[in-house]
């Protein structure tokens, strides 16, 4: 495969996994904010376990992104 080719396909496919990610993380966005209304955030383990989820997502996402960026610059 010719090599512009196959840097455009990789692009494409880790372009598409960081949408995937960061519509997740609107998700997660939302299920935290819905678990806040719930009252103690101290004992809520929705809040705790959507805080956990986000931070998890961010990390991926900051992963993917520098994919991409070292895809760019090959």
């Amino acid at each position: 495969m010719d090599p512009k080719k196959l840097k455009v396909e990789k692009l494409k496919m880790w372009n598409e996994n960081l949408a995937k990610l960061e519509e997740q993380l609107v998700v997660v966005q939302h299920k935290k904010g819905a678990a806040a209304q719930e009252g103690d955030l101290s004992e809520n383990a929705a809040y705790t376990m959507a805080i956990e989820d986000a931070e998890t997502l961010r990390v991926q996402i900051d992963q993917v992104k520098k994919i991409i960026s070292d895809i760019e610059k090959s």
